[in-house]
């Protein structure tokens, strides 16, 4: 269930990292960026190393830029995924930090940014993140949109639910979605005529690639960057 992709090149977690800020909102510690005023919001959900990685930070960033409210909540409780604690392996940290648990919070969090206003929301996931995306994706009253970007334990069976336009971008080396599973997900998406779809997997990429690239490597950032383009392409083009 877990292999040592999911935890390659960890990034340096920065608290105050991005433009925006930390509120509580539904029950979380959550960055925020943009105008709260704005009626349309992108859920951002981290992978395993939580919502204070600054990469992740500077997409939201982005997308606030963009005319979103940006809402990256904590979902992993102060508690993300750190490879020097031996005694909390990825199965056992699981156990605490579920994409089903995960799905319940964000239902929760939606609830609460819609209550300030917001009219439509789209989500966007990262690994652990791109699963809960995948849940969010059957429900039409939660979410306009959903991106997950190297989805972790994403199946086909949630992949044949999604009702909202969804988008897949992912990596060639990837253990979790690799790209013969990618090619199922499209001919799946493909399948319905309601549901709009764009699928991607990005060659001399690997699983992470999006947020937990090298700086230094020239090709890893322009995917990174192509990525980030698309993620927001497709909530302008259907959160509205």
């Amino acid at each position: 269930m877990a292999g040592p992709q999911c935890c390659s090149n960890p990034p340096t977690l920065d608290p105050s990292a991005g433009a925006g800020h930390v509120v509580h909102l539904g029950g979380l510690s959550t960055y925020v960026a943009g105008s709260p005023e704005s009626k349309l919001a992108v859920l951002f959900l981290s992978d395993i190393f939580g919502y204070e990685a600054p990469n992740l930070r500077k997409i939201a960033d982005e997308a606030a830029a963009a005319g979103f409210y940006a809402v990256l909540p904590d979902f992993m409780h102060g508690e993300p995924f750190a490879l020097d604690k031996p005694d909390r392996p990825l199965p056992v940290w699981l156990k605490d930090h579920s994409t089903d648990k995960g799905f319940e919070e964000a239902k929760t969090i939606i609830e609460a940014i819609k209550s300030q206003g917001v009219s439509a929301v789209g989500a966007v996931g990262y690994c652990w993140g791109g699963k809960v995306v995948a849940e969010l994706s059957k429900h039409e009253q939660l979410i306009k949109a959903g991106v997950s970007l190297h989805p972790a334990w994403a199946t086909v069976d949630d992949i044949k639910e999604a009702k909202v336009p969804t988008a897949i971008l992912g990596a060639e080396i990837d253990d979790f979605a690799p790209p013969e599973l990618l090619k199922q997900f499209e001919e799946i998406l493909n399948a319905k005529p309601g549901v709009d779809s764009y699928v991607k997997v990005f060659p001399k990429t690997e699983h992470g690639w999006t947020i937990r690239y090298n700086v230094e490597d020239e090709g890893a950032v322009k995917s990174a960057k192509e990525a980030s383009q698309i993620l927001l392409d497709w909530c302008v083009k259907y959160v509205k």
